[in-house]
């Protein structure tokens, strides 16, 4: 299935039904007075976070969502029926903002959420309700309220606990497969990543974490260069971001210090919120560099990057070095959920 993360529709709640001017006529009774019913309410329009979805891509074909008006009162004193709801069913982390101000109405964030996008127009009054002692015959009636009617803009932003930063061809897909049930396309160039990959981590029975995996950022992303930078808003929800380098590129002229900057820099242009995060380096592909040269590189490389924050050696490839991140991962992204909401009821997958 195609990845859809962002989208534009159009909704519209539907109208109310108009009220009814009506007199009863029954035999042996003349003057029966007013009953003529109120009109019925029109359709509400709906979002409901569903689980089972991960993109909107539902939403790129078919971008009008339209309820129906309620019923017209009716003699007898009877009132129209309303309209039925409709609920659009959109992913986990949507981002429901108004297409024309950019203003965030909703947020679903919590599975089986339900939040109301446009209400629908009341029904308008019938004369039953303008009869008074001085007012025998009334031939009033008002029509029924107009229901809401929206451009809405859809943003998904993906949950996950962590997040993978790095050059195109760094080793981040062949880092999510090796550590989650996370399969994307690997191969020997760059760009083979066109989407973002979500995968579950298991440290053990009941305990994990979800990494996300984005297209690889390059210079200039942030003004829109590259692929990375449509979905640099996947990393905005994450606990940790790990950048992931390639310390040993086959191309000698390439230098792994510059990149790992410049990654930084798009990531402080495009948000300093997400610059802020907390960032560990992992330097990957250790397999392409002898033994007996590696802590020499290492060292060089965090002294001229003046990296001061963890630094992980590891080979995707072979697994080296996967297991004791994993479970420094684990525990940092644990002792974050602790210290957001100690009060709060605990997710039970840092459960021991």
């Amino acid at each position: 299935m195609k990845f859809v993360d962002e989208a534009f529709i159009d909704v519209a709640a539907g109208d109310g039904g108009n009220g009814c001017v009506s007199f009863r006529h029954e035999k042996y009774k003349e003057f029966g007075g007013p009953d003529g019913g109120d009109g019925g309410r029109g359709g509400h329009v709906y979002a409901l976070a569903d689980p089972n979805l991960n993109t909107l891509i539902d939403f790129r074909y078919a971008r009008r969502h339209e309820a129906k008006r309620g019923q017209h009162g009716m003699g007898s004193d009877r009132f129209g029926a309303a309209a039925d709801d409709i609920t659009l069913k959109m992913p986990i982390g949507t981002l429901i903002c108004d297409a024309e101000t950019g203003d965030v109405l909703h947020e679903l964030m919590t599975p089986g959420e339900r939040v109301l996008v446009a209400k629908g127009g009341d029904g308008g009054f019938g004369n039953l309700r303008f009869k008074s002692s001085i007012n025998r015959a009334p031939r009033q009636k008002t029509p029924g309220w107009p229901g809401e009617k929206k451009s809405l803009k859809l943003e998904l932003k993906v949950l996950a606990d962590v997040g993978l930063l790095g050059m195109p061809n760094a080793g981040k897909s062949t880092f999510i497969t090796a550590v989650s049930n996370a399969r994307p396309k690997i191969a020997d160039y760059p760009f083979t990543t066109l989407y973002p990959h979500l995968g579950v981590v298991r440290v053990g029975p009941e305990q994990s974490f979800v990494v996300a995996d984005i297209p690889g950022l390059i210079e200039g992303a942030s003004e829109g260069a590259g692929l990375g930078h449509q979905f640099l808003r996947h990393l905005q929800r994450t606990r940790l971001l790990l950048h992931i380098v390639d310390i040993a590129p086959f191309d000698e002229g390439v230098d792994p210090v510059a990149q790992a900057r410049s990654i930084v820099a798009e990531l402080k242009k495009y948000d300093k919120a997400l610059h802020a995060k907390p960032r560990w380096l992992v330097l990957n592909k250790l397999d392409m560099v002898p033994a007996e040269e590696r802590a020499a590189r290492v060292k060089d490389f965090v002294r001229r990057l003046r990296w001061k924050g963890p630094v992980f050696e590891i080979s995707a490839l072979t697994r080296e070095g996967c297991e004791p991140l994993v479970q420094a991962i684990y525990r940092h992204v644990r002792a974050e959920q602790d210290a957001a909401a100690p009060d709060a009821p605990r997710d039970p997958r840092f459960d021991d």
